[in-house]
């Protein structure tokens, strides 16, 4: 089925289940029914077989998923065989979290390069070299890489995010306050971890 109608709620929680099947898989377990799963990743059961079926006939009525098929089939989907390689922009304290941790518990996800203005140019931060924002363009279209996280501070999220599409970026993970302009053919997820606390907060409390 084609990507783009698959509803983006739907496409946000594939990733999800992707991930807890696996780990099911690993635990031996089979099969699996949307109750099951409803109850591990709360969310609801009707919505989880709305989801899978947009994917066709994944489940039998009385019998649930097998798990196998459902990881094999999750896995072309979110194209998971190949791996998605990404370059971070901004190595500050954030970025260089994001550097140590390298999405260690998704194999298929990795930051490959990365750039900053300062003393850490030509040094790696877990086995990931920074190179200087000079060669940003030019690196990228090396290494053909099409997704970027920006963790660079605010005043220059405009100038970095302006470069990374002209450098052929698709895809920007923003960590900056800024709302970032580009071309239709680009997708920004914005992250702003104060605002998600906030929330996280607000729904505590109500």
């Amino acid at each position: 089925m084609e990507e783009n109608k698959i509803p983006q709620a739907t496409a946000k929680r594939l990733p999800l289940y992707y991930r807890h099947l696996n780990n099911l898989h690993q635990q031996g377990k089979q099969r699996v029914s949307s109750k099951e799963l409803s109850e591990a990743l709360k969310v609801d059961s009707a919505t989880i077989r709305k989801d899978f079926s947009y994917f066709g006939e994944l489940g039998r009525k009385g019998y649930g998923y097998d798990i196998q098929h459902l990881i094999y089939f999750f896995r072309k989907t979110l194209d998971q065989d190949e791996i998605s390689r990404v370059a971070l922009v901004g190595v500050g304290n954030l970025g260089t979290a994001l550097l140590n941790y390298n999405f260690i518990k998704n194999n298929n996800t990795k930051i490959e390069i990365a750039f900053d203005t300062n003393d850490k140019v030509d040094k790696t931060i877990g086995g990931v070299p920074i190179y200087s924002v000079d060669d940003l363009e030019k690196e990228l279209k090396r290494t053909e890489i099409t997704v970027a996280i920006l963790t660079v501070p605010m005043q220059a999220a405009d100038e970095m995010t302006e470069r990374l599409v002209n450098a052929g970026i698709e895809g920007i993970l923003n960590f900056t306050p800024s709302r970032l302009s580009v071309p239709d053919t680009v997708r920004v997820h914005h992250i702003d971890l104060s605002v998600e606390l906030q929330s996280l907060i607000y729904f505590l409390k109500n």
